[in-house]
């Protein structure tokens, strides 16, 4: 049982629900106009958390054999890093993650298109081998690009454009307009939470040579940063509940404004990365809270 503990905590559950964002999102949008499809949304909801969980025991597996991950880092041990798992199995994990996150890709391929759209199968199929490399080579390898101040693309296009108007097609065969916002809102929220996991590390990443977008501009810019992704996604969602809106339901979305303002104040008042590790799960909490209340809403 504590090997089992140890396994589940090495996949970070955690990160696990800010993965969905986008799924709520683009099925609350199909469901509005009449593409809703329960097979189809159960497996985008499992394939996008294969994908995560891949992501996660590959950033182990990376930052642990690197030796990024050591006793200078504030966030949660790393399973690796403790010594409770070694790189030998999570490299086995892996592998094993790797086959499960194919399987439920072809399985959700082939119940949203089936064998009628072919341009479409071919696309998701290029896009899930995407994501299966991109969540590998994050911290992986010599040319990991989470060491090249890139992981905060990788999240923007995974988390956002892709998660949101990639399911919505998924769904639909078609993408719509509505989809655009709220898909740039998420990748923005998403990858604010990563920039704050890498203002928390930021010192530590510096001392082990990872090049994150917080070590590249130093404690005072990544300050700025993380308040313009935070300051476009509320611009970005006010966008579309503006110009797509029906009724009063469909703005309780800027309910989670509070929550983002507040911790703005938060970041911006505080020096001592160890006082970031706390906002994560708030930050994190607030854009699934922002994707559940902008899709429900707007069914309203």
């Amino acid at each position: 049982m504590k090997k089992v503990s140890v396994w589940i905590s090495s996949m970070r559950l955690r990160t696990l629900p800010l993965s969905l964002s986008g799924i709520i999102l683009a099925s609350c949008f199909a469901s509005y106009n009449g593409f809703f499809k329960l097979d189809v949304c159960i497996l985008a909801i499992l394939t996008t958390l294969s994908f995560q969980i891949l992501s996660n025991l590959a950033n182990d597996y990376g930052d642990g054999l690197k030796g990024t991950d050591n006793l200078d880092r504030i966030g949660p041990e790393r399973a690796i890093q403790s010594g409770k798992i070694s790189p030998e199995d999570m490299f086995n994990a892996i592998k094993i993650n790797v086959l499960i996150s194919i399987v439920l890709s072809t399985m959700l391929i082939y119940c949203a298109f089936g064998v009628k759209n072919f341009v479409l199968t071919v696309v998701f199929f290029l896009l899930g081998a995407l994501s299966v490399v991109s969540a590998i080579r994050y911290t992986v390898g010599q040319n990991a690009y989470g060491y090249k101040a890139l992981g905060d693309v990788f999240v923007f296009v995974f988390f956002g454009l892709v998660s949101v108007i990639g399911c919505y097609v998924l769904y639909t065969e078609k993408i719509d307009d509505v989809v655009f916002l709220p898909a740039i809102t998420i990748g923005l929220l998403s990858t604010a939470v990563l920039n704050l996991n890498n203002m928390r590390d930021r010192l530590s990443d510096e001392k082990s040579k990872k090049i994150t977008l917080a070590v590249k501009l130093g404690a005072k810019k990544i300050k700025v940063y993380h308040n313009t992704l935070i300051i476009m996604a509320v611009i970005s969602s006010s966008l579309f509940g503006i110009l797509f809106y029906t009724s009063p339901f469909n703005l309780i979305f800027t309910i989670t404004f509070i929550p983002l303002f507040l911790h703005l104040k938060r970041i911006n008042k505080n020096s001592d990365p160890k006082l970031f590790d706390p906002e994560l799960k708030k930050l994190a909490l607030t854009t699934v809270l922002l994707a559940i209340l902008m899709g429900f809403g707007y069914l309203w």
